[in-house]
């Protein structure tokens, strides 16, 4: 939420529409503890609220948001429901395995899509200082689509050998 909130100030639910419609793309939150977490960091003094009811980032919650960024990174644990249901695939067969793969590969074509969306309104913004970092991250979304489509296609056929 430190990070939603160095782009601009937002109310809790601005900082809940970004999670959903851009930050959600790679990060997810729980949404009732969205708040929670807002008024916590506004106790520790890391947002205040200006006077349109909007969370700001204070010089102290940049100064946490650096430190939270400079610290490695936790790989999560994978837990992928397709690949557990195509590794037992001879339990449901090549035929229901096929048509999830098929729907994998479109939804992944649905989040080209919707990444091409992003990237035309971030290009758009040029005057943006995060311009460079969003461009970056929506290409790591766009890679990871693309190389699922190139996964399902390859793995329909080969199931319909």
């Amino acid at each position: 939420m430190l990070g939603a909130l160095s782009v601009e100030p937002m109310t809790g639910y601005a900082v809940r529409a970004a999670i959903t419609s851009t930050l959600g793309h790679f990060w997810n939150e729980s949404f009732g503890q969205i708040y929670p977490a807002l008024e916590r960091l506004a106790a520790n003094g890391l947002v205040v609220r200006d006077a349109e009811k909007r969370f700001v980032l204070t010089d102290a919650g940049l100064d946490r948001l650096r430190e939270l960024l400079s610290e490695p990174f936790e790989e999560a644990p994978a837990r992928n429901g397709l690949l557990l249901r195509l590794f037992f695939g001879r339990m449901l067969g090549r035929e229901v395995c096929v048509e999830l793969l098929e729907e994998a590969r479109s939804s992944s074509q649905r989040t080209l899509e919707t990444m091409a969306g992003i990237r035309a309104v971030v290009e758009a913004e040029s005057d943006s200082p995060d311009q460079l970092y969003f461009l970056v991250t929506i290409a790591a979304g766009e890679a990871s689509a693309r190389a699922q489509v190139q996964w399902a296609t390859e793995s329909i056929a080969l199931l319909s050998r």
